[in-house]
């Protein structure tokens, strides 16, 4: 199935979601489901028929499919997520159930659930949805595919350019199978025809990880997206969890594609 989940509690963090999601759609050429889920404490007649009344008024209009479900949000979505669809767009600071907003740890817990991409986006993400630069950053996992399928895909549709993103540290000497990860990107663009860019930029903040500098130079490079796993690798475990909550919820409201 060709088709982008698209999970919202009619926010307007969620509205830019549903943006990014009919653009992306147009794209791919591919349909929107609408998800919308009723958490527990809420569960009665009148929250199910108003929750149905308002997915029937931002779907109607968009000729998208609506489900409505019941119970955790979190888990509702993860579950929704592998009934065949290609790729998720959900808001951060977008879904209620969940502490009343889904934000760094939610959404990062989400992320990770979930069967399939996604990509996450906040209310301040740019409502011009151009995808013409995206900032991916070496990683050592051994799956990196599954972020590679999903940039691909991407880049391909919008005509992109990636960026291979690393930070160079003087002393530091990046694991053998970061660097093998970094030859495997830079040859699947190649095999792909994508347009890429080898971006090796000295360590210019004073930190641990690297979220900081990635958000910066995404930033200062104009990106439309930036790209990481939703898991973390062994070079970096310890501190994985705050750094991609940081890249996930930046404050510029670049828009970050999860590879799960």
């Amino acid at each position: 199935m060709n088709d982008i989940l698209c999970p919202t509690d009619f926010s307007p963090a969620s509205e830019t979601a549903l943006h990014y999601a009919a653009a992306l759609s147009n794209k791919l050429n591919a349909s929107v489901t609408l998800l919308h889920v009723v958490a527990k404490e809420d569960r009665n007649e009148a929250a199910l028929q108003k929750a149905a009344e308002l997915m029937g008024t931002h779907s109607s209009d968009r000729g998208m499919k609506e489900v409505l479900r019941q119970g955790d949000p979190l888990k509702q979505i993860a579950e929704e997520s592998g009934q065949g669809h290609a790729l998720m767009v959900v808001a951060t600071h977008g879904l209620r159930g969940l502490r009343q907003s889904l934000m760094g740890a939610d959404i990062l817990k989400l992320v990770r659930r979930s069967a399939v991409p996604a990509l996450v986006v906040q209310e301040k993400s740019p409502r011009t949805v151009n995808m013409k630069r995206i900032v991916m950053p070496v990683a050592a996992h051994a799956d990196i595919d599954k972020l590679l399928n999903a940039v691909c895909l991407l880049a391909r549709t919008c005509e992109a350019t990636v960026e291979v993103y690393q930070v160079m540290r003087p002393g530091d000497q990046p694991s053998e199978h970061l660097l093998k990860n970094k030859t495997h990107m830079l040859t699947r663009l190649a095999e792909e025809g994508i347009t890429y860019e080898e971006v090796n930029e000295p360590s210019s903040v004073f930190s641990a990880g690297f979220a900081e500098q990635t958000i910066r130079h995404a930033q200062a490079a104009g990106a439309d997206c930036i790209a990481i796993m939703a898991q973390a690798s062994d070079d970096h475990r310890w501190i994985a969890d705050a750094e991609k909550e940081r890249v996930l919820t930046n404050e510029h409201g670049i828009p970050v594609l999860c590879g799960v």
